[in-house]
């Protein structure tokens, strides 16, 4: 699937936004999801280092996912292009609880080699999250929800991207109600 910008926000105005292609696949033990990312050196960002950081901060893809165990709460994956994760559970923005280093290391992370060519700079990355993550043993298949995102909100020219449209005023991943079906 595509990940578009919400030409709405006046962040995405004027600017050349990336190119960002995913997939979601769902299989019994995890849920796998490919980002394949195209952008402006001027969209990106590479600094944070490390797992619990702030990764929106950098050029970052984002996966927000419905609980299947507890459709109350949605958990949000955010990894960077070096592949540092931050991952957190919750009923919203606020008072959302950090995966233990435990978990963290549970989800597997897959880096492609970035590339550079002319002004524009190449990258990907796999995250494989398994289903104890959520609580459960295995996925009963085809019924996640959930929005998948691109940002970088301190690279030169911050971004934002969305595969399913948000219908806000300004940048807000952090909207359960715009989920839709991902697998």
């Amino acid at each position: 699937m595509l990940l578009k910008p919400n030409m709405n926000w006046k962040a995405n105005q004027g600017i050349q936004t990336p190119t960002v292609m995913a997939n979601v696949s769902e299989e019994r033990e995890f849920v796998q999801i490919d980002f394949y990312v195209e952008e402006p050196l001027n969209c990106f960002r590479a600094e944070v280092m490390e797992d619990g950081g702030h990764s929106w901060e950098d050029s970052c893809v984002e996966v927000f996912l419905q609980n299947p165990a507890n459709s109350e709460e949605y958990f949000n994956f955010e990894v960077t292009s070096r592949g540092a994760l931050l991952a957190a559970r919750g009923k919203g923005r606020e008072n959302r609880t950090v995966l233990s280093e435990v978990a963290l290391s549970q989800i597997a992370r897959t880096k492609q080699l970035a590339s550079i060519i002319g002004e524009f700079i190449s990258w990907g990355i796999s995250l494989r999250i398994p289903a104890s993550i959520f609580g459960l043993d295995a996925f009963e298949g085809g019924h996640l929800r959930g929005n998948l995102y691109k940002c970088a909100d301190k690279a030169k020219t911050p971004h934002y991207l969305s595969a399913f449209p948000i219908d806000t005023e300004k940048p807000d991943f952090h909207r359960p109600e715009f989920f839709q079906e991902l697998a």
